[in-house]
């Protein structure tokens, strides 16, 4: 019970952070009996009354998704953490909100993300690909943001400071 107070906490802290305002808790569906309870979440977005899971938007539902993935860390940190595609159903608004957790987190999480996102990317601090020069011969690479500048041109090229 006591993990799951500090993880419900931890769960609220991260969710209003996460979409701006709002509030979201999780209760057990019973009590009495811990180790055969189950979990609801109560979410009520900002201006909002309180909804059901099933009743919120895909990105919505993405974002609380994230919120307690997101908790569970900051609860009890791991040492490598992997979310593949997690942000694919964000704004770039909510993806920036993420991106402030991921690296508020990384400082005692290796934090990877597996995206296709811009904003995702442009808020790494090394980002790795897989790219292929001639047919069937893959190369992979490694970027260092913080050595190089991004370049304006609308292409989203990288180029040396």
């Amino acid at each position: 019970m006591t993990t799951f107070e500090a993880i419900n906490e931890a769960f609220s802290a991260v969710f209003t952070e996460l979409f701006g305002g709002g509030s979201a808790r999780m209760e057990l569906t019973s009590p009495e009996d811990v180790e055969q309870t189950g979990v609801e979440f109560s979410i009520k977005l900002s201006g909002k009354r309180s909804q059901e899971l099933a009743s919120l938007s895909g990105g919505e539902r993405a974002l609380v998704a994230a919120a307690l993935i997101l908790a569970l860390l900051r609860v009890r940190p791991a040492p490598f953490c992997l979310l593949d595609e997690v942000d694919a159903a964000l704004d770039d608004q909510n993806i920036a909100r993420f991106s402030q957790q991921i690296a508020g987190l990384s400082a005692r999480t290796q934090m990877m993300i597996i995206t296709h996102n811009a904003v995702t990317v442009e808020a790494a601090s090394t980002v790795y690909g897989v790219t292929m020069h001639e047919d069937g011969v893959s190369e992979l690479l490694s970027v260092r943001l913080d050595e190089v500048g991004t370049s304006n041109d609308g292409v989203g090229g990288l180029t040396e400071k």
